[in-house]
């Protein structure tokens, strides 16, 4: 199908999933209206485990590798600030308005039409497979993480995320980690005990000043940010206790095991990391989707957002079409103009890719 045709029929389902009600954790309904998207245009064996639905290439060969294409068909709740039916599709000078339009359903229907052009090809250096997750806003154990078992080895993937169609060679991680500095209880007029709060003051300084030997090339410093401080129950008691939350942004430039031995070794504090998931994520600057997309002239960049990215163990590309800046804002859209210009994009970026020999 040509590329104009390929934009007739993404534009058409993302009018569709707009108009489904798709909150984390509540995407069954378009997981059903993905799965018969797929079946309708001819794909012959369409998979689903919860609300994840993903699909092969028609001939898939084992021998060869795999590239996966995923974007998350998940959205936020709409904010108070809405002026619009976030649920109601609406074209007007030219962008196409609803919530989960720009964060991510552009990226999901124009890989979703990008797939069906490739599937039935045949002679490709790679196999394609596409998923389209749920969860991913919440970063959930039952989106991506449950469906890349099932997939079989992979080489890499494009992880369709707004990015105006650049690429995101690179994505920060997350860390967050509960901290709790101790002290002993007394009382505050007769100077006895010993303040948990000061107890944690040099603690928080250290993580204020402290700078990793390492930068990023794309990320530039890892960056740790106190965010949540609680102590005391009383004024004139001393605190035994002082709990504070540290968000730590991960760069490629150091491993998140590394990250946290130089906290722990640095702290008096006791400190517990909430998980060690959300992984900061690379792709080298080599890599055939990265060449084939410096070819089409687009840049490279850092991305400091989290997403699907953060849990997979492969080499990922974070593209599409759509600003991140838009996302969850109030009356979320995304131009028409973005939509064909990525369905395009995908095509001749994976064109140079899967007939690469």
């Amino acid at each position: 199908m040509a590329v104009q045709g390929l934009y007739q029929q993404a534009t058409a389902l993302l009018k569709e999933l707009i108009s489904i009600q798709s909150f984390s954790r509540e995407e069954d309904k378009t997981a059903d209206a993905i799965a018969l998207f797929l079946e309708r245009h001819g794909v012959e064996q369409v998979h689903r485990k919860l609300n994840n639905v993903w699909a092969f290439n028609k001939h898939y060969n084992p021998e060869l590798p795999t590239l996966l294409l995923n974007s998350h068909h998940d959205t936020v709740k709409p904010n108070t600030s809405y002026t619009r039916d976030p649920f109601a599709p609406t074209v007007e000078d030219g962008k196409l308005y609803g919530l989960g339009s720009n964060d991510a359903g552009g990226c999901l229907v124009s890989l979703l039409s990008t797939f069906l052009h490739f599937y039935n090809k045949e002679g490709m250096a790679y196999n394609l497979v596409m998923a389209a997750t749920a969860e991913e806003e919440i970063s959930g154990r039952n989106g991506i993480e449950l469906v890349v078992p099932q997939l079989g080895p992979l080489e890499a993937a494009i992880v369709g995320e707004p990015t105006l169609m650049h690429l995101a060679v690179a994505e920060k991680g997350l860390l967050v980690l509960d901290c709790v500095a101790k002290g002993k209880s007394g009382h505050a007029a007769r100077e006895e005990g010993v303040n948990a709060i000061y107890e944690a003051l040099p603690d928080i300084m250290w993580f204020k000043e402290y700078r990793f030997p390492k930068e990023s090339s794309y990320l530039g410093p890892i960056k740790m940010s106190v965010t949540v401080v609680q102590a005391g129950t009383q004024h004139n008691v001393v605190p035994d206790q002082c709990q504070f939350t540290v968000d730590v942004r991960l760069t490629d430039a150091h491993t998140m095991e590394e990250v946290l031995e130089t906290i722990e070794g640095n702290v008096k504090a006791t400190v517990t990391p909430r998980s060690m998931r959300l992984r900061p994520s690379s792709i080298p600057m080599e890599h055939p989707l990265v060449q084939a997309g410096l070819e089409l002239g687009r840049n490279t960049y850092g991305s400091p957002t989290t997403s699907d990215q953060a849990l997979l163990s492969i080499p990922s590309l974070k593209l599409g079409p759509g600003d991140s800046a838009r996302s969850h804002m109030a009356d979320e859209f995304i131009y028409l103009q973005e939509l064909e210009e990525g369905v395009k994009l995908y095509v001749q970026l994976l064109e140079k890719v899967v007939y690469r020999r």
